[in-house]
């Protein structure tokens, strides 16, 4: 299964100014999957230390941190010689050692010829409780399989070569044919094995069962939170949120019988886990980002197939859907779109909101390119009300051009700087260069 980590971990191998890699990424993205695939695939061997399933090697950490004396012992306990430029070693759920995490400071610093990655699901929550060598050390963020990764997943290699290019129009067959395949990555997300199932077997209701796996495992997760937050506040906030994506998130209904601090907190703890994450919203339009306020923001979901089980959302009845982007009241879509533009825009999703004594407008999505930036509608169709995109427009008149992303097929509005694009190509128009 190809992912987007593949060609940049390649280039990491051989980059001079190379440092110790951090892969982050919630838990099931397929870190683990990907790094150990390069390892087999790059060097002549590796060395693969689990944290959570060989706790006892945490030992070789605690007397001290220098990176010789802790190869000599990973080479006697694995019975592996580690042999600069040969040998990968990788740290896997680093979180759950600290000191290991500290240590990758003084491999930069001492043994920068060594190619160490390590990965960490629940990272976040280490890193706030010691020292981080910053500087030191270089991070790639995973996410789901991504719509063009799922193409490629399910052998559509020539869909994925149009779908990555700049946005063009394409023939009504293809087009349908395109339309046809988002739907399903509606409802298959791109969880690695929820995509692995549906090429596997086909079957979208299989998948259901797979993210409810998944869903109940991040849920086992919470009691790793706790003391720090009460579980079923999570639990309940996790639903909601999922519930509605595409509105402004309001912590006092993401639970009841809570705290506006509690909740808050829960709703941090989700961020921190990478299940869920904040779009902000951003007025005036610059560098740097002015975000409106930290009180005003949107929420997306790690994955469409998770927010699909969550919602409760019942395949066979919204697939009948005609119209793509009126699946669940549209929220699907604006999930869609988000999880694409997360990938390219580095998770630095953004919309507009225009808070003016005499008016209000909001833009789905803002995303930067080039050090500009282009306003995103996200509509069920390319006519009906574009008035605040319009109004975008007039207030930034350097913003040459706005896209509404739709079901529809590609065309240009030259007079109205606007672009109608197909959603299949958001992954495309995210792009920051």
């Amino acid at each position: 299964m190809y992912r987007f980590i593949d060609d940049f971990l390649v280039k990491w191998k051989s980059d001079k100014r190379r440092k110790p890699l951090i892969v982050r990424g919630a838990r099931q993205v397929g870190k683990t999957f990907s790094i150990t695939n390069f390892a087999i695939k790059n060097f002549k061997n590796y060395i693969k230390i689990d944290f959570e399933r060989e706790p006892n090697l945490k030992k070789i950490f605690e007397s001290d941190l220098n990176p010789k004396r802790i190869c000599n012992e990973l080479e006697l306990v694995k019975n592996i010689k580690i042999s600069q430029g040969n040998t990968l070693i990788f740290f896997d759920e680093i979180q759950e050692c600290k000191k290991a995490i500290m240590s990758l400071r003084y491999f930069c610093e001492e043994m920068p010829n060594i190619h160490l990655i390590a990965t960490g699901s629940l990272l976040e929550f280490a890193l706030t409780k010691i020292s981080f060598p910053v500087g030191r050390i270089q991070f790639y963020e995973m996410h789901p399989l991504g719509f063009p990764e799922f193409l490629l997943a399910s052998n559509k290699e020539q869909l994925f070569n149009q779908i990555i290019k700049e946005p063009h129009y394409l023939p009504d067959s293809v087009h349908d044919i395109l339309l046809k395949e988002v739907k399903n990555y509606f409802f298959v997300g791109g969880m690695p094995e929820s995509v692995k199932t549906y090429s596997q077997s086909g079957s979208i209701m299989d998948c259901s069962e797979v993210h409810s796996e998944i869903i109940n495992s991040l849920r086992m997760d919470f009691a790793k939170y706790t003391p720090q937050i009460d579980k079923n506040c999570l639990n309940s906030a996790l639903t909601e949120i999922a519930r509605n994506v595409g509105k402004q998130t309001k912590y006092s209904t993401l639970a009841n019988g809570f705290s506006n601090p509690t909740l808050k907190k829960a709703y941090q703890t989700l961020l921190m886990a990478r299940i869920i994450h904040q779009i902000s919203a951003i007025n005036p339009i610059g560098f740097p980002v002015q975000i409106t306020s930290g009180r005003i923001f949107k929420t997306s979901m790690l994955d469409v197939g998770l927010m699909n089980f969550l919602c409760g959302i019942i395949p066979n009845e919204e697939f009948l859907k005609s119209d793509l982007l009126s699946i669940y009241r549209g929220a699907l879509a604006e999930q869609f779109v988000a999880q694409e533009f997360a990938i390219n825009q580095k998770n630095n999703v953004y919309y507009w909101d225009r808070q003016a004594k005499s008016s209000t407008a909001e833009i789905d999505f803002v995303i930067q390119k080039a050090n500009k930036w282009f306003p995103v509608e996200v509509k069920s169709g390319s006519s009906g009300s574009l008035r605040s995109l319009h109004l975008f427009l007039k207030e930034y008149p350097k913003t040459t051009e706005g896209y509404v992303l739709s079901s529809q097929q590609f065309s240009e509005l030259k007079e109205q700087k606007l672009k109608v694009i197909p959603v299949y190509f958001s992954f495309s128009i995210s792009c920051m260069f």
